[in-house]
Protein backbone atom coordinates (compact mmCIF):
# COMPACT_ATOMS: atom_id res chain seq x y z
CA UNK A 1 0.00 0.00 0.00
CA UNK A 2 1.24 3.49 -0.82
CA UNK A 3 2.52 5.63 2.04
CA UNK A 4 0.08 8.40 1.12
CA UNK A 5 -2.87 6.03 1.54
CA UNK A 6 -1.49 4.75 4.86
CA UNK A 7 -1.18 8.33 6.12
CA UNK A 8 -4.72 9.10 4.96
CA UNK A 9 -6.03 6.09 6.89
CA UNK A 10 -4.05 7.08 9.99
CA UNK A 11 -5.30 10.68 9.82
CA UNK A 12 -8.88 9.48 9.36
CA UNK A 13 -8.65 7.02 12.27
CA UNK A 14 -7.17 9.72 14.53
CA UNK A 15 -10.01 12.08 13.61
CA UNK A 16 -12.51 9.44 14.76
CA UNK A 17 -11.17 9.63 18.32
CA UNK A 18 -13.14 12.84 18.79
CA UNK A 19 -16.42 10.94 18.22
CA UNK A 20 -15.60 8.11 20.62
CA UNK A 21 -18.14 7.67 23.43
CA UNK A 22 -16.23 6.27 26.40
CA UNK A 23 -17.65 7.56 29.71
CA UNK A 24 -16.62 4.36 31.55
CA UNK A 25 -13.20 3.22 30.31
CA UNK A 26 -12.06 6.60 28.91
CA UNK A 27 -10.12 4.53 26.33
CA UNK A 28 -10.91 6.07 22.95
CA UNK A 29 -10.47 4.11 19.72
CA UNK A 30 -10.79 5.25 16.13
CA UNK A 31 -10.80 3.17 12.95
CA UNK A 32 -10.60 3.82 9.22
CA UNK A 33 -11.59 0.91 6.97
CA UNK A 34 -10.56 0.92 3.31
CA UNK A 35 -12.98 -0.82 0.98
CA UNK A 36 -11.82 -2.35 -2.28
CA UNK A 37 -14.05 0.29 -3.86
CA UNK A 38 -11.60 2.95 -2.61
CA UNK A 39 -14.02 4.37 -0.05
CA UNK A 40 -13.00 4.84 3.59
CA UNK A 41 -15.54 3.86 6.26
CA UNK A 42 -15.03 5.22 9.74
CA UNK A 43 -15.75 4.02 13.24
CA UNK A 44 -15.25 4.86 16.88
CA UNK A 45 -15.92 2.84 19.99
CA UNK A 46 -19.28 3.38 21.66
CA UNK A 47 -19.65 2.25 25.27
CA UNK A 48 -22.80 1.35 27.14
CA UNK A 49 -23.52 1.25 30.88
CA UNK A 50 -24.51 -2.42 30.49
CA UNK A 51 -21.05 -3.10 28.94
CA UNK A 52 -22.13 -6.01 26.69
CA UNK A 53 -23.81 -3.69 24.13
CA UNK A 54 -20.55 -1.74 23.76
CA UNK A 55 -19.28 -1.68 20.18
CA UNK A 56 -15.66 -1.42 19.09
CA UNK A 57 -14.45 1.12 16.54
CA UNK A 58 -13.48 -1.60 14.09
CA UNK A 59 -16.89 -3.25 14.13
CA UNK A 60 -18.59 0.14 13.86
CA UNK A 61 -16.65 0.77 10.62
CA UNK A 62 -17.36 -2.70 9.25
CA UNK A 63 -21.06 -2.54 10.08
CA UNK A 64 -21.40 0.90 8.50
CA UNK A 65 -19.77 -0.36 5.30
CA UNK A 66 -21.76 -3.59 5.15
CA UNK A 67 -24.99 -1.69 5.82
CA UNK A 68 -24.17 0.30 2.66
CA UNK A 69 -23.66 -2.88 0.60
CA UNK A 70 -19.86 -3.05 0.77
CA UNK A 71 -18.37 -6.44 1.63
CA UNK A 72 -14.84 -6.35 0.21
CA UNK A 73 -12.01 -4.65 2.07
CA UNK A 74 -8.28 -3.98 1.71
CA UNK A 75 -7.16 -2.58 5.05
CA UNK A 76 -8.09 -1.03 8.36
CA UNK A 77 -6.19 1.43 10.52
CA UNK A 78 -6.77 1.37 14.27
CA UNK A 79 -5.62 3.95 16.80
CA UNK A 80 -6.46 4.40 20.44
CA UNK A 81 -5.46 5.20 23.96
CA UNK A 82 -6.49 6.63 27.32
CA UNK A 83 -8.48 9.81 26.69
CA UNK A 84 -7.46 9.45 23.04
CA UNK A 85 -3.71 9.82 23.68
CA UNK A 86 -1.78 7.51 21.38
CA UNK A 87 0.75 5.98 23.76
CA UNK A 88 0.86 2.45 22.34
CA UNK A 89 -0.50 0.32 19.50
CA UNK A 90 -4.15 -0.70 19.88
CA UNK A 91 -4.71 -4.14 18.34
CA UNK A 92 -8.23 -5.36 17.57
CA UNK A 93 -10.00 -7.54 20.12
CA UNK A 94 -10.89 -11.15 19.33
CA UNK A 95 -14.47 -10.33 18.35
CA UNK A 96 -13.28 -7.70 15.86
CA UNK A 97 -10.74 -10.13 14.42
CA UNK A 98 -13.57 -12.61 13.91
CA UNK A 99 -15.67 -9.96 12.11
CA UNK A 100 -12.67 -9.23 9.87
CA UNK A 101 -12.42 -12.96 9.15
CA UNK A 102 -16.00 -12.91 7.88
CA UNK A 103 -15.35 -10.27 5.23
CA UNK A 104 -11.62 -10.28 4.51
CA UNK A 105 -9.04 -12.55 2.97
CA UNK A 106 -6.65 -13.34 5.85
CA UNK A 107 -3.56 -13.54 3.64
CA UNK A 108 -4.30 -10.15 2.04
CA UNK A 109 -6.20 -7.93 4.48
CA UNK A 110 -3.87 -5.41 6.16
CA UNK A 111 -4.28 -4.17 9.72
CA UNK A 112 -2.42 -0.94 10.40
CA UNK A 113 -1.79 -0.21 14.08
CA UNK A 114 -0.59 3.35 14.57
CA UNK A 115 0.78 5.46 17.42
CA UNK A 116 1.23 8.43 15.10
CA UNK A 117 1.48 9.44 11.47
CA UNK A 118 4.97 8.01 11.10
CA UNK A 119 4.85 5.37 13.86
CA UNK A 120 2.87 2.36 12.72
CA UNK A 121 3.03 -1.38 12.10
CA UNK A 122 1.23 -3.36 9.42
CA UNK A 123 0.03 -6.93 9.92
CA UNK A 124 -1.97 -9.33 7.78
CA UNK A 125 -5.13 -10.70 9.37
CA UNK A 126 -3.68 -14.22 9.32
CA UNK A 127 -0.85 -13.00 11.57
CA UNK A 128 -3.28 -11.70 14.20
CA UNK A 129 -5.76 -14.55 13.84
CA UNK A 130 -3.85 -17.70 12.88
CA UNK A 131 -6.04 -20.67 12.03
CA UNK A 132 -9.06 -18.36 11.96
CA UNK A 133 -12.54 -19.75 11.34
CA UNK A 134 -14.37 -18.12 8.47
CA UNK A 135 -16.85 -18.67 5.65
CA UNK A 136 -14.45 -21.04 3.88
CA UNK A 137 -14.73 -23.47 6.79
CA UNK A 138 -18.43 -23.90 6.07
CA UNK A 139 -18.13 -24.64 2.36
CA UNK A 140 -18.87 -28.15 1.13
Amino acid sequence: MEKAKIRELIDTAIAQLSYSYTPYSHFKVGAALLGKNGQIYTGCNIENAAYTPTNCAERTAFFKAVSEGVKEFEAICIVGGPEGKLVDYTPPCGVCRQVMMEFCRPKEFQIILAKGKEDYKIYRLEELLPQGFGPGNLED
